[in-house]
C-alpha cells in the first residue's frame, strides 16, 4: 500500500520546518509528502524548495493562490496529486511522533477513515520548541495540556480505540482514509470557505456512504504548537451548510474534487 501524507500550511515557515523535520525522522517514511499550501508567501515557498533539494523525502508542493482561507479546495488539489493508496492528512502546526505513519498504517482497514488525536502544547512551550527546534517529547515533557494524549501504547490503543460512527471530535489534522473512498464522496466541499466544519461534513458523507469511523487513541501521536486562534466569522454559515449535510443524508458534494481530476 502506498501512502501519502499531505500537510496543509499559511505563511509558518518556522512550524513547517520542525513538521518536516518529524517526518524525516519517521520509523515507515511516507511514499509522498504533499504540502497543501493555501497561498503562502515566498518565505514559505523557499524552505520546501531547500527540503526538496536536501532531504529524501519526496516532497511534491501543491500551492494555490491567497484568495482567504480556503482549505478545502487546497486538499482537494493536494489529495488529486497523490499517487498512492492511502492518505494522511495533518496540519502545519503538528509534530509527529516517530512512530506516527507506523501506527497509521497498522490501522488502515478497509471501509473505515481513521481518526485520532492530539496532544496541546502551550504558549510557552511551543516558543520554546521553535526557538530551539527540538522536537523528541514523551509523556513527562514540560508544557503538555493533555497529558494523557502523549501516552503511545500498544496495548492501551487495542483497549480504547473504537468503532462507532458520530461526528464529536472531528480533527483533519489528524485524519486518514482511502483515496478512492475520498473520491467516492467527491472529496471536501469548496462551499466551505472560512475556518470551520468542511471536515466534519466531509465525514459525514464518508459515514453516509458506508465508510465508518476508526478512532484511534494511544497511537499516531502528534504534538499541536500553539497559535491564536482562527477568524470564525464563516462559522454560522459554515454551521449551516453541515447541518444540511446531516440532515438530508448527503452523499457526495457538487463542489468538490472531480473538477481537478479531469486535469491529471
Amino acid at each position: 500500500m502506498r501512502l501519502t501524507l499531505i500537510i496543509t500550511t499559511y505563511n509558518w515557515p518556522d512550524s513547517l520546518v520542525l513538521v518536516l523535520k518529524s517526518i524525516e525522522g519517521q520509523t515507515i517514511i511516507p511514499d509522498e509528502v504533499i504540502i497543501a499550501d493555501d497561498g503562502s508567501s515566498a518565505e514559505t515557498k523557499a524552505v520546501i524548495s531547500k527540503y526538496q533539494k536536501d532531504s529524501d523525502l519526496n516532497i511534491i508542493h501543491s500551492w494555490q493562490e491567497d484568495k482567504g482561507f480556503r482549505v478545502a479546495e487546497s486538499r482537494n488539489k493536494a489529495i488529486v496529486k497523490s499517487r498512492s493508496d492511502y492518505i494522511i492528512l495533518v496540519d502545519g502546526d503538528m509534530i509527529l511522533h516517530h512512530k506516527f505513519i507506523q501506527d497509521h498504517i497498522k490501522n488502515a482497514q478497509a471501509n473505515y477513515f481513521v481518526q485520532g488525536s492530539r496532544v496541546l502544547l502551550t504558549k510557552v512551550k511551543s516558543k520554546k520548541i521553535l526557538d530551539i527546534r527540538k522536537i523528541d517529547f514523551s509523556f513527562f515533557s514540560s508544557g503538555l495540556k493533555n497529558r494523557k494524549n502523549a501516552i503511545r501504547s500498544n496495548l492501551l490503543s487495542k483497549i480504547f480505540s473504537s468503532k462507532k460512527n458520530y461526528l464529536k471530535g472531528i480533527k483533519s489534522c489528524n485524519i486518514a482514509f482511502f483515496k478512492d473512498d475520498c473520491i467516492k464522496v467527491n472529496g471536501f466541499n469548496e462551499d466551505f470557505i472560512g475556518w470551520g466544519r468542511e471536515d466534519s461534513e466531509f465525514v459525514v458523507r464518508l459515514l453516509n456512504s458506508g465508510i465508518n469511523r476508526k478512532t484511534l487513541r494511544f497511537n499516531a501521536l502528534q504534538y499541536h504548537l500553539w497559535h491564536p486562534q482562527n477568524k470564525q466569522e464563516s462559522l454560522r454559515i459554515n454551521n449551516l451548510l453541515l447541518k444540511l449535510a446531516i440532515e438530508n443524508n448527503i452523499k457526495y458534494c457538487e463542489s468538490g474534487i472531480n473538477r481537478y481530476i479531469k486535469r491529471i
